[in-house]
């Protein structure tokens, strides 16, 4: 499945943005779907990610109560709601996709292209 992100941008301290990713050449039907960050200079880390099954929703502590990663099969799209964005949030923000499998574990082969969110003070 080839992934492509969209909806990153600029924003204010406080302010949201919603990310979509679409898939294809194949359906998300039974794959577990996340998203990743990378900041500058610093490791990628995991956001969010859920089981094929959509359930087992998981966030990482840092964006847990501000972000909601919701899917749509139909669509083959992933969303990433991002609310009371905070300037330490700004990274290129990636979404993978592998048939079943832990989220939190999808090799990067596996990621899009990426997005940048940028938030500024």
């Amino acid at each position: 499945v080839q992934l492509v992100e969209s909806g990153g941008g600029l924003v204010q301290a406080g302010g949201s943005l919603r990310l979509s990713c679409e898939g294809s050449g194949g359906t998300f039907s039974f794959h577990a779907l996340a998203w990743f960050r990378q900041a500058p200079g610093k490791d990628s880390e995991f956001v969010t990610g859920m089981r094929w099954s959509g359930g087992n929703i998981d966030y990482a502590s840092s964006v847990k109560g501000r972000f909601t990663i919701s899917r749509d099969n139909a669509k083959n799209t992933v969303y990433l709601q991002m609310n009371s964005l905070k300037p330490e949030d700004t990274a290129v923000y990636y979404c993978a996709a592998k048939a079943l499998g832990d989220p939190r574990k999808i090799e990067r082969d596996y990621w899009g292209q990426g997005t940048q969110v940028t938030v500024s003070s």
